[in-house]
């Protein structure tokens, strides 16, 4: 795994999760929307679970999600270093269907050691989340 450096813009952000095996093998992409992170999990059959819907697998929402939240923390905090997750609770709202998917996070409260990340991915719609999650990680 290549070193992460401070993140101080978007491409940086980019650059991040090249440097992170499981955001480059899902495919994880940022974009800036309303000056803030806007992540992306773009639509591979791969990822789908159930193939009947057909519709998302629910560990690559999870794995999406956490990793949105890690490099989000990165992107505010503009510090090196990776955050390590202490807990994580994600709550599956409804089928996430064979379409791009969407996140947006919100740091709730950030300390010296530990931060609280409430993550929220949404596919066509943004008022209809497909799946919210809260995570707290050790700050580096």
């Amino acid at each position: 795994m290549q070193s992460i450096s401070a993140i101080n813009s978007i491409a940086d952000l980019q650059q991040a999760v090249a440097a992170i095996p499981y955001a480059c093998f899902l495919g994880i992409e940022c974009r800036e929307s309303e000056s803030a992170p806007l992540f992306v999990l773009p639509y591979r059959p791969a990822n789908i679970g159930n193939a009947r819907l057909p519709a998302l697998h629910g560990g690559v929402i999870g794995g999406f999600l956490e990793n949105a939240a890690i490099l989000h923390l990165m992107w505010a905090r503009e510090a090196e270093g990776i955050p390590k997750i202490v807990d994580f609770s994600i709550d599956y709202l409804r089928s996430a269907g064979p379409q791009d998917l969407f996140a947006r996070c919100e740091i709730v409260r950030q300390g010296m050691r530990v931060a609280n990340v409430l993550i929220t991915a949404w596919q066509a719609d943004a008022a209809r989340p497909v799946a919210t999650a809260r995570a707290h990680y050790l700050l580096a």
